[in-house]
């Protein structure tokens, strides 16, 4: 049994190696390597298996059934050639093989296929504008219009059938009414208003952690006069608020409470000659705000 199970499994890898070979080896341009060696029927089983895997390529469809009718009619079978080159038609109503692609024999082959086929395709193709537009679906209405007027605009589309003319102006009409009908796009959605950037505070204080505190280089507190005192109902202890510029400088004092006035104001002069490295944040120098308790001996 282990025998028999380990030749089954190797066969089956033999046989995954072997379709991924073949499928590897399919392409179009081995197809056409295949009919120009006159391998028509070996062609035709690739294209078989080609056609089986482009139905969302639609170039590619339009390639595949080009080279399926001239190996259908290099092999005599004519009826099942026009059958291709109907489908190529349908597929692209422009598309005409080039001179260099096939011979003489051949284009002429195409060319009558292709004009008998032109007039049933554009009428296929009117017919689905125009169920599109009677099912109000207006803006794909006015494209496939806009594409049958376009394709009536080709000499060879209307010298196959001189009544497609007459189609021409019907189709300009239903374009130009599904086009009217169409509702304007929607505007544009206004661009998001920008974020507000919150302004810098005018200074920042100990309690802002990502801020480097200013340091002092010089800080004298101012000395009593001679003769003076202070009165002896007064507190001998405030706070001096400061606010530190970004050169270091005092820019402004305030004394809470008073102590009296004379040395409130004795004590603010004397903070215009202190210094201090300034406080910085993110490596650049800011404002701070600086609390100094002052106790003044008796």
């Amino acid at each position: 049994m282990k025998s028999l199970s380990r030749i089954i499994g190797v066969t089956l890898a033999v046989l995954l190696v072997l379709a991924g070979t073949a499928a590897a080896q399919d392409s179009l341009a081995a197809a056409r390597q295949l009919y120009a060696s006159a391998s028509y029927d070996e062609a035709l089983a690739m294209l078989d298996r080609l056609s089986a895997t482009s139905s969302e390529d639609p170039s590619a469809a339009v390639a595949i059934e080009q080279y399926r009718a001239f190996c259908l009619l290099a092999i005599g079978r004519q009826a099942d050639a026009e059958r291709a080159v109907a489908r190529v038609v349908a597929g692209d109503p422009t598309f005409r093989p080039t001179d260099s692609e096939i011979s003489p024999r051949l284009q002429s082959f195409f060319r009558d296929v292709r004009t008998r086929t032109l007039p049933t395709v554009v009428r296929a193709r009117y017919a689905d504008a125009k169920a599109a537009y009677d099912q109000k679906d207006y803006p794909v209405a006015a494209t496939k219009f806009a594409a049958v007027v376009k394709l009536l605009e080709t000499p060879d589309v209307v010298a196959a059938d001189a009544s497609l003319g007459d189609l021409r102006t019907v189709a300009v009409g239903f374009r130009d009414l599904a086009h009217a009908a169409t509702p304007p796009p929607p505007p544009a959605a206004p661009a998001p208003a920008p974020a507000p950037v919150a302004a810098p505070p005018a200074y920042y204080t100990a309690d802002d952690a990502s801020v480097t505190a200013p340091v002092v280089v010089r800080q004298d507190l101012p000395r009593l006069p001679a003769g003076m005192t202070l009165p002896t109902d007064r507190g001998r202890r405030a706070v001096l608020d400061i606010v530190i510029d970004t050169n270091g400088s005092v820019e402004s004092a305030t004394v809470r409470p008073s102590i009296v006035s004379w040395y409130d104001a004795l004590l603010v002069e004397s903070t215009k000659n202190w210094r201090y490295k300034p406080a910085t944040k993110d490596g650049q120098p800011v404002k701070f705000r600086k609390a100094i308790i002052v106790v003044l001996d008796k």
